[in-house]
């Protein structure tokens, strides 16, 4: 499973990155094109060589053996140098010049090679071995990789995370936001070599290859870096469903006050009723304007004093003053079903409910304020106790 698991990572790593240098070839300095595209192949390549098929071209040959655990960590050291060499083009610009990273990486790539090879290290089964009296060289190693690899992620993700913060809401923001995701999986992911270091001294060997937990951290790091590096090409084929997804769930959160207008007037249903035939969003647009027809039939039975009363108990409830709006409102139309019921008319409540102001007119803005008021005319305590109350003004049965 964990190796079926390594071989997806690699494989979308690489088709993912090689498509976002493609795709965004024209549109794109090409040096922070190859900082991202280098940062997923160097994560890839880093998983491809532990994998099974990678250690039997190897055959289990020394020095080959050993070495192939250099190469997959000098892989992980080049990814981390590429991520951070991104954010910093995103920061100072697609010219600047290298900063201290570059020679921080150098020197950390060197030393890690130097303490590789005085701790002699070699296999026994699936295990890494050091040589005798070399145990701490190998430590020392893991330590320097685990400290090199949390300062170069934690600073990506500071700097990445904060134009994720500023970018406009949209597929560019969501696009950040799973990079950042990416990086903190490999965060994760780079800190869990803390685990090889214990068993390390414990035991004086280190598991050669990535074990389950790890090899989850890498998955989670290769698919959200490439989800949100492509998230451009693959998105806009989500919206659909989405937009489906959302209108459906406003269709149903406002059905229990579109059935009571419906059974108070039942002119208002437009025919024929296709039901979701038409679309969800076709259906919640129908569903919107057969409850604003409601509300304008029964605008002789709204009772001008009613928001009023409404909104001042709501506030002594302590309601968020959010939702004030949508508790009148709904106080409001409970009133008017039962004066619609009783067949109380009022002088002056032909206006309906009060006037409010959307920053949106779209239908959209529309649904989502009705299920304020839904949710309100359902479970709001103060509708409950302005209900009972002009029931028992009205004498209307419970």
């Amino acid at each position: 499973m964990i190796e079926t698991l390594s071989y997806y990572c690699c494989v979308l790593a690489f088709a993912g990155f090689g498509f976002k240098l493609l795709e965004s070839r024209h549109t794109q300095p090409a040096r922070r094109l190859w900082c991202l595209s280098g940062f997923g192949i160097c994560i890839a390549a880093g998983i491809l060589v532990l994998t099974p098929a990678a250690e039997a071209i190897v055959g289990g040959r020394e020095p080959f053996a050993s070495l192939v655990n250099l190469a997959a960590d000098l892989f992980k050291i080049g990814a981390m140098a590429f991520a951070v060499a991104f954010a910093r083009s995103l920061r100072l610009g697609a010219h600047a010049r290298p900063g201290w990273h570059v020679a921080l990486t150098a020197v950390v790539a060197l030393t890690e090679v130097v303490l590789f090879f005085l701790a002699r290290t070699h296999r026994v089964g699936e295990d890494t071995a050091v040589g005798e009296d070399a145990l701490w060289y190998l430590v020392a190693y893991l330590l320097v990789f685990v400290v090199y690899g949390v300062v170069s992620l934690t600073t990506f993700i500071v700097v990445f995370g904060r134009f994720a913060w500023l970018a406009e809401p949209g597929a560019l923001r969501a696009g950040l936001w799973l990079i950042v995701g990416g990086a903190v999986s490999a965060l994760a992911w780079t800190f869990w070599g803390i685990d090889d270091v214990g068993r390390l001294v414990a035991s004086g060997r280190v598991n050669a290859s990535e074990d389950v937990y790890s090899a989850v951290l890498a998955a989670g790091c290769v698919g959200l870096a490439v989800a949100g590096a492509t998230l451009s090409v693959w998105g806009p084929a989500l919206r659909a469903p989405v937009r489906w997804l959302r209108a459906y769930h406003a269709y149903r959160r406002i059905e229990p006050l579109w059935a009571a207008l419906r059974a108070a007037v039942p002119g208002i249903a437009l025919a024929p009723a296709p039901g979701l035939a038409g679309g969800a969003e076709f259906a919640l647009y129908r569903r919107v304007i057969e409850i604003r027809d409601g509300y304008l039939a029964l605008r002789p039975h709204f009772e001008p004093g009613i928001p009023a009363l409404a909104e001042a108990r709501a506030r002594r409830a302590g309601v968020p003053e959010r939702l004030v709006a949508a508790t009148a409102e709904a106080a409001a139309l409970a009133a008017a079903l039962l004066a619609s019921e009783a067949d109380r008319r009022y002088r002056g409540g032909d206006a309906g409910p009060p006037a409010r102001q959307l920053p949106d007119a779209g239908i959209a803005a529309e649904a989502a304020w009705l299920v304020q008021v839904t949710r309100a005319w359902r479970h709001s305590a103060v509708v409950a106790r302005v209900r009972d109350q002009v029931r028992d003004d009205l004498g209307v049965p419970a």
